[in-house]
């Protein structure tokens, strides 16, 4: 059996090689820069709405916690565009965004309770009213 041993190529076809692959490294480089220059604005609408959302569920009476939270990490994320900071900004934005969604639920939540509270004590009025009369 005969052993073969591969030939590598030096020299020019090298250096194309090498220079192939560091334009390659550089265009993918500049296309990540791209993506990340670009204005966050589409998340910054949906966090808005959900703040809103939010403010109308009753979010910063029963979840003012939460609501301060969404609020200041919005400002924190307004300041980062301005700055032209996209990913800092996308990334606070977000997490406002999550921030107004569980104040909203929450405060959905606590009207939800109040209104089991009301209803169990209509009942029992009720009832009281009811026994009296039967008595």
């Amino acid at each position: 059996m005969e052993l073969k041993t591969m030939k590598t190529r030096t020299g020019k076809a090298s250096f194309t090689r090498n220079l192939k692959m560091t334009a390659l490294a550089i265009g993918g480089s500049l296309v990540l820069a791209g993506c990340a220059g670009n204005p966050p604005t589409e998340q910054f609408a949906v966090t808005e709405s959900a703040v809103n959302n939010a403010v109308s569920a009753g979010g910063t009476e029963f979840a003012a916690v939460e609501m301060k939270s969404a609020q200041d990490k919005l400002k924190q994320a307004e300041i980062a565009m301005h700055d032209k900071k996209y990913d800092q900004a996308k990334t606070l934005a977000e997490q406002a965004e999550w921030d107004a969604r569980v104040a909203e639920r929450k405060a959905q939540a606590m009207k939800a309770e109040q209104a089991v509270k009301d209803s169990r004590q209509g009942v029992q009025e009720l009832r009281q009213e009811s026994q009296r009369t039967v008595q």
